[in-house]
C-alpha cells in the first residue's frame, strides 16, 4: 500500500484545529499508518491587527453573554485527547500570516508537520505571541531553519502575500470552517471530529490506496 497524503487546512489560533490535528496524529500512531501530512493556511479572521484581539471580548460581541461555557467545552474536548488546554492562559488571537508562511517553507525541509504542532503549542500551551518574528524564528530554529532565515521569511512582504493568497483561495474554494482534512485528495472531513471518525476516514483512504495498488 502506498503512503497516503492528508491535506490539513487550519489556523494556528484555532483551538479546534489544534485538537483535530492532535487527534489525527493519535489515530495514525495507534493504527500504525504512515501518512504524508501537508498543512495549508486559513485565516479565522483576516482583519486581526498586528497587536491581536481579545478573544473573550470578540465572542461577547458576537454571541452575547459570558463565553466561559464555550471555553469550558473546548477545554473538555482537549482533555479527551490529552491536551492540557487552558484558554485563559492565551487571551489574545494573533494574526497568523507569518506563522503560516514559515509552515509553508517547512514543507521542503521535511519539518512542516512538526513545526505546525510546535506553533499550536506555542500559542495555546505556552501563551507565546506567534505573530512576533523573533518568537517564530526561535521556534523555527528547532525545525530546520536558521534564526536569520526564519526571521527573513516571516517578515518578507512577498512571502506573506503568497500565504494570504493561499488562505483566500481556500476560503473561495468553499472551505468556510476549519479544521478541514482531505485524505488522498478524495475524501474530505470537516471539523474537529471524534477519533473514531478519523479512523473510519483513514480506513476508507487506506482501502482506496490498496485497491489502486492492486
Amino acid at each position: 500500500m502506498s503512503e497516503i497524503q492528508i491535506d490539513v487546512v487550519t489556523d494556528i489560533v484555532c483551538p479546534w484545529c489544534f485538537i483535530g490535528v492532535v487527534r489525527l496524529h493519535k489515530v495514525l500512531a495507534e493504527n500504525g499508518i504512515t501518512a504524508r501530512v501537508v498543512h495549508h493556511p486559513f485565516f479565522l479572521d483576516p482583519s486581526v491587527p498586528p497587536e491581536g484581539i481579545d478573544v473573550a471580548e470578540k465572542l461577547r460581541k458576537r454571541f452575547g453573554g459570558d463565553p466561559s461555557a464555550m471555553f469550558a467545552r473546548v477545554e473538555a474536548e482537549a482533555r479527551k485527547s490529552g491536551i492540557a488546554l487552558d484558554l485563559s492562559k492565551q487571551p489574545r488571537q494573533r494574526p497568523t500570516g507569518a506563522a503560516h508562511t514559515l509552515i509553508r517553507h517547512a514543507l521542503e525541509k521535511g519539518t512542516q508537520d512538526a513545526l505546525a504542532t510546535a506553533l499550536f503549542e506555542a500559542h495555546f500551551i505556552h501563551a507565546l505571541n506567534v505573530a512576533d518574528p523573533d518568537v517564530l524564528a526561535e521556534i523555527a530554529a528547532s525545525h530546520g531553519f536558521s534564526v536569520d532565515e526564519a526571521r527573513q521569511i516571516a517578515t518578507d512582504p512577498s512571502e506573506l502575500e503568497i500565504t494570504r493568497q493561499e488562505a483566500a483561495a481556500a476560503a473561495e474554494g468553499g472551505i468556510s470552517g476549519v479544521p478541514f482534512f482531505v485524505f488522498n485528495r478524495r475524501l474530505a472531513l470537516s471539523g474537529c471530529q471524534p477519533e473514531d471518525v478519523f479512523e473510519q476516514a483513514l480506513a476508507q483512504a487506506t482501502g482506496a490506496s490498496a485497491a489502486a495498488d492492486a
